[in-house]
């Protein structure tokens, strides 16, 4: 097989991979506007995909990590963009289909490492890039925890001596604000994620074919600078697969989030969705490729614990924190597997 026809194959499984990551992460920014009965699900549905759409175009900071950070993408071959790509959507359809909210981000970095170390070896893993996804890993659910925490004392405080009618109602219209902060943020980190993998495949299209002329691979004017600028082309066709995918929504993780966790109500959905938008948005502006999943659940997690530590239920936080934990070692294993797998079948 070709090197440009892999190179279309990558690029075909990277538009998968959006599409599934709008599909599993829908939950991401509609689960508490709906659950609060804020918006209809249809109505909250086409909101995010709008917002996710947008969110794309407000830079390029983590495509730059996921493409260039985590990986030598001048070493890389196809066949392990391929295989890290295959990994990390065959782990978020098995998320999905167990109504689990996992991380999509840390998924594709885990299949990344995995189809690295089985290519290249160890040696190939940039430390600098690894540490910085661990560090987000680690930081961006606290962050999220304790902003919502934050945000729901103080908001109890303003409206200590509201009535209950009025503090719904208040808080019904702002949770319209803080769900699409949510939208437009989830769009402006995870969309990244897929031009990131594009990107690299196409520098090490232009790295194993240097007679190439290089406006053959970047048809479009690019974004960024430097030796990893993404195509323009690469931008749009992301950022419409997301929107796409956010439409046709994750409803078996809608349920989970925005209800089994902790029961919501209008004034709870608004600091967790407030919460969790400032911390995705703040990774994004750093390159950080952080979790929506991550964030909208650990902030949903401390705007409940303010009412009480029993209102929320424990019992599916544990099952979310394992698939946290297992989410990066198990998709490094699948995109190892992938490719001896794509090497064996004459890929």
């Amino acid at each position: 097989m070709t090197t440009l026809t892999l190179l279309v194959l990558v690029v075909v499984f990277a538009l998968i991979f959006e599409f599934v990551n709008g599909f599993h992460d829908a939950a991401n920014a509609i689960a508490t506007v709906v659950s609060t009965g804020v918006l209809s699900p249809r109505a909250a549905v086409l909101m995010a995909a709008t917002l996710n759409v947008l969110g794309a175009f407000l830079g390029t900071a983590v495509a730059s990590t996921i493409g260039k950070d985590l990986l030598d993408p001048t070493s890389v071959s196809q066949q392990l963009v391929l295989s890290g790509l295959i990994a990390a959507i065959s782990w978020n359809v098995l998320t999905w289909y167990f109504g689990i909210p996992s991380s999509s981000s840390h998924a594709l970095v885990g299949g990344l490492v995995g189809g690295g170390l089985a290519s290249l070896g160890p040696d190939s893993i940039q430390a600098t890039g690894i540490q910085k996804v661990l560090i987000a890993l680690v930081a961006s659910p606290l962050c999220g925890f304790f902003g919502a925490l934050v945000l729901m004392i103080g908001s109890l405080w303003v409206v200590r001596r509201w009535r209950a009618s009025v503090v719904n109602r208040v808080f019904r219209r702002a949770q319209l604000l803080s769900a699409s902060f949510v939208a437009l943020s989830h769009g402006h980190n995870d969309a990244q994620k897929a031009m990131g993998v594009i990107t690299m495949a196409l520098v090490a299209y232009r790295a194993s074919s240097p007679e190439i002329d290089p406006t053959y691979v970047f048809a479009f004017p690019a974004v960024g600078g430097g030796d990893f600028s993404v195509p323009g082309w690469t931008v749009v066709t992301c950022a419409l697969t997301m929107g796409l995918g956010t439409a046709a929504g994750g409803w078996r993780i809608v349920h989970t989030m925005g209800s089994r966790i902790f029961k919501l109500r209008p004034i709870h959905g608004f600091c967790a969705e407030s919460g969790a938008a400032l911390v995705i948005g703040g990774a994004s502006i750093l390159g950080l490729p952080v979790s929506t999943t991550h964030c909208i659940t650990s902030s949903i997690m401390g705007a409940g614990a303010t009412t009480r530590l029993s209102a929320v239920s424990w019992g599916v936080t544990r099952r979310i924190l394992w698939a946290w934990f297992l989410t990066i070692p198990a998709c490094a294993a699948l995109g190892a597997l992938a490719y001896e797998a794509l090497l064996g079948a004459g890929f």
